[in-house]
């Protein structure tokens, strides 16, 4: 049981890690790279979650991926979960 729940954890934390590396890698070189129009916004929505407090992270969280919210409920449609 409890080497299932590692295996688990261990499987979620290599999956985030690879979407943070490349999705991060990929904003930062069009962030220092790129003149866009909108690009100050896309700058200041990257760093929203290191400047809100860890409670209005966690609910925006829950608004977004919660049973009604914006992509949880497509993803409990499709899913069952979200």
């Amino acid at each position: 049981m409890a080497w299932a729940a590692l295996k688990l954890s261990l499987t979620v934390a290599l999956f985030a890690t690879g979407v943070v590396v490349v999705s991060g890698t990929a904003f930062g070189w069009l962030l220092a790279r790129g003149r866009f129009r909108g690009r100050e916004l896309l700058d200041a929505l990257l760093m929203l979650p290191l400047v809100l407090p860890p409670t209005v992270t966690g609910y925006y969280l829950i608004v977004l991926l919660g049973r009604r919210g914006v992509f949880g409920a497509p993803l409990h449609g499709l899913t069952g979960w979200s």
